[in-house]
């Protein structure tokens, strides 16, 4: 590149955003999605503690379902952030803005198998609560991307409550 593109400022900036969505939508879809990544993110490592914690008669049953549930959320998480760098925000990612962020809490107890799977149900309902929280906002700013992962968040989370449910019956 020359003298000229460097006097009109086009090294070392990135083209502006021009998706659709205004800078303002943009920012608050992020904010958004930021509150569920962290969200996600902590029930991730909650999820990840049981599996390496939980004892009991329905220990091999538990430590094989929460991985499976882990490795879902640590993709998720991935997902999720890469949506909100696509809109041009930067995503959290640090344990202290996660702790700021999330509604699902930490406990540091260290539960029964059964309360275990309590806490988890309610961590999984919180991530929809919040997904679902971000939609009008999407909605209204045609983000139809967005949309889309919030819908197969939400789904994946409540058939996981659901599973997660059913072995207290």
């Amino acid at each position: 590149m020359g003298r000229a593109d460097r006097a009109a400022g086009r090294i070392g900036r990135a083209p502006a955003i021009d998706i659709g969505i205004d800078e303002a939508d943009r920012a608050a879809i992020a904010g958004g999605l930021s509150r569920l990544l962290a969200d996600s993110y902590t029930l991730y490592l909650k999820t990840h503690n049981y599996h390496w914690n939980v004892v009991g008669p329905m220990f091999n049953t538990l430590h094989l379902m929460f991985e499976e549930q882990y490795t879902e959320l640590a993709v998720a998480v991935d997902q999720i952030a890469e949506r909100i760098r696509a809109l041009g925000e930067p995503a959290p990612g640090s344990y202290r803005q996660f702790a700021e962020l999330s509604s699902v809490p930490e406990e540091g107890d260290a539960p029964g198998a059964d309360e275990m799977i309590r806490r988890l149900v309610a961590g999984q309902e919180t991530v929809v609560r919040t997904a679902r929280s971000v939609f009008p906002m999407v909605e209204a700013a045609n983000d139809e991307a967005t949309a889309d992962l919030l819908t197969q968040r939400m789904l994946v989370h409540e058939k996981t409550a659901w599973m997660l449910r059913s072995l207290l019956a």
